[in-house]
């Protein structure tokens, strides 16, 4: 196994300034997200918004992938590329963004309901993402381990109805976009035998999951984008924490204070 490379109180206080930037680049970019709108523009902003905060496009790092922003709609799961497709009120738009600052990368992604207030189905849908995200980071203390993290997401979308999504997980991260340990939303072996968690570890926590069933293909057009092969909506949401003995601090917000 990879070794897990554990930061000191300095580095995490960086990752903390690059992820509060990049909290309120993401906030801007969901802002932006308006019936008529395309994912170049919503791509544009974020190369504009991530160069004024004094950093780089983190996703930009990543083997010929050239874009700051990976943006997903309706069936799109992950890593969607930006195109000129026109949202429509009702679509659900996952903005996944990352900045590299200081020496350091930080990641987040929400999922929102374009042009109008959620209701029924997809309100609920949306929620438990949220709910569940939160759930799973409190579980990211010393002495846990990550499978911790995998039993809560997979449990608690089960119970509201909804499938994760077993081949794409979270990520160790700090001076590499993905570092060791990877974070599966289930549980695919023995909890102990699993990573222990430490104080020290920055992760990013995300929870992937669809309204159909788990399979998934890749798109054929542009080779990146992973969308559910029955083409039901899909949500993800994922935040970079860090690890303490005094429980989980969540990096990517606004405030950069906030503890779960």
């Amino acid at each position: 196994m990879t070794k897990i490379t554990l930061k000191s109180p300095q580095e995490i206080d960086l990752m903390r300034q690059g992820g509060q930037k990049l909290a309120r680049i993401r906030q801007q970019l969901l802002t932006a997200a308006k019936p008529g709108t395309t994912g170049l523009v919503i791509e544009a902003l974020a190369q504009k918004l991530i160069k004024q905060a004094g950093g780089q496009a983190s996703f930009a790092t990543v083997d010929k992938y050239q874009w700051a922003t990976c943006i997903n709609i309706n069936a799109g799961v992950v890593h969607g590329v930006p195109n000129n497709y026109q949202f429509k009120t009702g679509d659900l738009v996952s903005i996944d963004v990352g900045i590299y600052y200081q020496g350091f990368h930080t990641d987040c992604s929400t999922t929102i309901m374009v042009g109008a207030v959620p209701s029924g189905e997809k309100a609920k849908f949306l929620q438990t993402g949220r709910q569940v995200l939160k759930k799973a980071i409190a579980q990211a203390r010393p002495g846990k381990r990550v499978g911790h993290i995998s039993r809560t997401i997979e449990s608690n979308l089960h119970a509201a109805g909804y499938q994760p999504l077993p081949n794409l997980t979270g990520h160790g991260i700090g001076r590499q976009l993905h570092e060791p340990p990877h974070i599966p939303g289930v549980v695919r072996q023995p909890i102990k035998e699993t990573p222990q968690l430490q104080s020290g570890m920055t992760v990013a926590i995300e929870v992937i999951y669809a309204l159909g069933n788990s399979d998934t293909r890749v798109s054929p057009e542009d080779h990146w984008t992973v969308i559910s092969k029955d083409g039901k909506i899909t949500a993800i949401f994922e935040e970079t924490i860090a690890i303490k003995n005094d429980g989980p601090l969540i990096l990517t917000t606004m405030s950069g204070k906030i503890k779960q």
